[in-house]
């Protein structure tokens, strides 16, 4: 590569200016980050291995790309942490050659990581509400959070698809479908560059496929499998919505680093895709080319091969890219002009913000990080997220008990509601003298206040890790004295062994950890109903738990629900509110039948040709509420174009005597394809709220699209054939169906094809 070969069209003559005046320390500094906090505390892999990039004063003294993480690595306050931003910004504009201030970025999956910062559901909660609406809305409150801190760039969304829930960062996933994954990470995607941030989508690409669910490990994806499952969300939320940065994954496909092959940064991302944003680099993921994955002799080497392959920006400080990669470009071991290429990204990304004209002249004011706006679409995500698996007997919602046990290690512990990536536990788990900066009743707290007049008594039984069982007693005596036992078991978020899930906890038993499952089956013993709260950041082997005498009457699952998920629980076991959330991913029916996705061909399945049967006993999309929708009447186009679009209706109506959501899941099945396809495949859904007795009509358009795969030659193709289409309350449950077929000539998918469905409610009179 030449300086000739770039774009210079692509670039504003401002920008080529600044890069033509540059010299290599300037231009280095602009491709790297520097993280100012950095100290004893482990928020990323390996980070204590990583050596520093030496004293901040010298470190910027050429100019400096990103700042890292001001807000997100320790407890501080944020109005003094703006006015120190401020500060810094206008010394790096008068005490550099060229004023160009840095960018900053922060961690926002579940929230802006900062202290006294609202702390909303986890990604795998935003798949189990099906509702990329409220997501947006969502995001767009963080981003003006950020915003109004001084932050230009969130490393969010994560758009890895679910294949393995052994693997520790399943709670910050969206779904096991690619559809889903895309449609969700797509609003949020628009919520928060709605307000100006930039949106950065991870981890690029076939990160969640690791092997055996081990964080870091090799992954054997073939090509069809990338294509069709692994690329498929991140290109919805670079076509549809906008993201302007991406981040590499830390895995190997087939013994090919992500970070070290222009294969997925370049080849794909840009040369098919057209993305003309940053690549950003995931934690020490250049470095680790030499340490982890040994593709490279040393630092200097793994920068050089991290740029070729599209990395622009390393974070989160300056390991190769500073003074090894510069040692390389004075031996003539590496192109300069790659070198060029990254830092003409970087400044059109400085520019669209503002950056090159910005003075920092206004004084910071005080932000309310956790407004009232902030808590409602909390307490709404969290409601809509909660998954209701059984209610025998029709237990739920409660019938104002006098007396009510609520059991469980996770029942009295605010941390149990967060995910890995909040704030709490991310951070201030290294800081156990600091409070929370901000409001979360747990489980017990919320109980308490929402059956007012009910007696409620607490007992944890166990921890969430752990063989003690003396606390069984206690627990077993209130449940025995109670009307109704609640016990509420999961998961502690953690980071690299400190919890039982999260970036690093990965686990080789799907079992409840410690001895959990014990005590609910203690407690069910004692023939009070008892009702199961899980609070967790990955599906568990629960069929135990779902039918049998051991089995509890009623089962909730949430995923890390935030702040406001203790309320939303209550709410939704008093009848406040109704549960409408469904599966984002299948529940295992054991470790040994991982991975496992509902996407998978017929030899993926049951069969009679093996004693292994990896049906989970809850499929995607199964939910239950506290009425009874029935869905039939399901018609479409009899034939369609391939690369056309067909319409599939289908009548759902609230047959039971109280109001509740449904979400309309419409699936399809190629009947015959030139390779195997799934059983299953969502097409579309929609949430649909209805009174009882209200029936509605609810209309799909479907782009054919949607349909695509990679056929032979690996070229993405809509195929002519027969298409078997039906609705239920699951994946698994055919409640009515219908069928189409593709006509014409195979048709091979271009970036003009349409990917999204489109849906239409109809509503009808509602019926007595």
């Amino acid at each position: 590569m030449t300086t000739d070969s770039i774009d210079a069209e692509a670039y504003s003559a401002r920008v080529l200016d600044l890069l033509a005046r540059m010299t290599r320390e300037e231009k280095l500094a602009q491709l790297v980050g520097f993280w100012v906090d950095q100290g004893g505390e482990v928020v990323a892999p390996m980070q204590g291995e990583m050596a520093s990039s030496g004293a901040y004063e010298e470190a910027t003294r050429h100019g400096l790309g990103q700042l890292t993480r001001v807000y997100g690595t320790r407890p501080v306050d944020p109005l003094e942490r703006a006015r120190w931003l401020r500060d810094e910004q206008r010394r790096l504009i008068a005490e550099t050659r060229l004023g160009i201030p840095a960018l900053v970025h922060e961690e926002c999956l579940t929230g802006l990581a900062a202290w006294q910062a609202a702390t909303f559901p986890t990604p795998l909660a935003w798949g189990a509400s099906f509702d990329p609406a409220l997501v947006e809305e969502m995001a767009a409150l963080i981003g003006g959070s950020m915003r109004d801190l001084g932050v230009h760039q969130g490393l969010a969304p994560v758009l890895d698809v679910i294949r393995d829930p052994r693997w520790g960062r399943v709670d910050e996933c969206i779904a096991e479908d690619p559809y889903v994954v895309g449609t969700i990470g797509s609003a949020y995607v628009r919520g928060l560059q709605s307000t100006g941030v930039d949106a950065t989508l991870k981890h690029f690409v076939g990160y969640s496929a690791s092997q055996a669910g081990r964080n870091h490990a090799p992954v054997h994806a073939g090509p069809r499998e990338l294509q069709d499952v692994f690329l498929p969300p991140f290109e919805m939320a670079l076509r549809d919505g906008g993201a302007r940065s991406v981040m590499n994954s830390y895995t190997e496909i087939d013994g090919e680093p992500v970070a070290g092959t222009p294969r997925w940064l370049t080849e794909q991302l840009r040369d098919v895709w057209g993305f003309d944003g940053v690549v950003v680099s995931d934690y020490f993921a250049v470095a680790f080319l030499a340490i982890m994955h040994r593709v490279a002799a040393d630092r200097g080497e793994a920068a050089a091969l991290a740029l070729a392959a599209g990395v622009d920006v390393e974070l989160p400080t300056g390991d190769a890219f500073l003074a090894p990669l510069a040692e390389r470009l004075e031996a003539g071991l590496a192109d300069e002009a790659l070198v060029d290429r990254a830092v003409l990204r970087v400044l059109a990304q400085k520019e669209a913000h503002g950056l090159l004209d910005a003075d920092f002249a206004a004084e910071p004011e005080a932000v309310d990080l956790d407004s009232p706006a902030h808590r409602d679409v909390a307490l709404r995500l969290a409601e809509e997220s909660v998954v209701l698996l059984a209610n025998r007997d029709g237990l739920l919602p409660l019938r104002s008990p006098a007396r009510v046990a609520v059991l469980g290690p996770n029942a009295a512990r605010a941390e149990a509601l967060m995910g890995c990536y909040s704030f709490a536990n991310h951070v201030l788990a290294h800081h156990p003298d600091v409070p929370l900066g901000f409001e979360i009743p747990d489980v017990l707290a919320s109980l308490t206040a929402e059956l007012d007049g009910a007696e409620t008594v607490f007992a944890a039984g166990c921890a969430v890790e752990g063989d003690d069982r003396s606390g069984f007693d206690e627990a077993v005596a209130a449940a025995s004295g109670a009307e109704v036992a609640i016990v509420v078991a999961g998961d502690q978020a953690g980071l690299f062994g400190r919890g039982t899930v999260g970036e690093g906890n990965d686990a080789e038993s799907l079992d409840l950890p410690g001895v959990q499952r014990e005590l609910v089956e203690a407690v069910v013993a004692t023939g009070t109903p008892t009702v199961l709260v899980l609070l967790t950041g990955r599906p568990y082997a629960i069929g135990w738990a779902l039918e049998g005498a051991a089995a509890p009457a009623a089962v909730l699952q949430a995923f890390f629900p935030g702040e406001e998920g203790g309320t939303a629980i209550a709410r939704i076991l008093s009848g406040a509110t109704a549960p409408s959330g469904r599966l984002p991913v299948s529940i295992p029916r054991a470790a040994g039948a991982q991975p496992y996705s509902y996407l998978h061909p017929v030899l993926g399945g049951p069969s009679e040709v093996t004693s292994v049967d990896p049906t989970p006993p809850l499929a995607f999309g199964a939910g239950l509420t506290y009425t009874r929708f029935e869905r039939s009447g399901l018609e479409a186009d009899g034939d369609v174009r391939a690369g056309g679009a067909f319409t599939a209706s289908v009548r759902v109506r609230n047959a039971g005597d109280r109001a509740g959501t449904d979400v309309v899941q419409l699936y399809a099945r190629d009947v015959v394809a030139s390779v195997t396809r799934p059983v299953a495949q969502l097409l579309a859904y929609e949430r649909v709220h209805l009174e009882p007795g209200e029936e509605v009509v609810v209309r799909f358009r479907v782009p054919t699209a949607r349909l695509a795969f990679s056929d032979r030659r690996l070229v993405r193709v809509v195929e002519p054939g027969a298409i078997d289409l039906w609705v239920g309350g699951s994946v698994a449950e055919q409640e009515t169906t219908a069928s189409i077929e593709i006509t014409g000539a195979v048709h091979e998918v271009g970036a003009e094809d349409e990917r999204l469905a489109t849906a239409e409610v109809e509503r009808a009179v509602p019926v007595d």
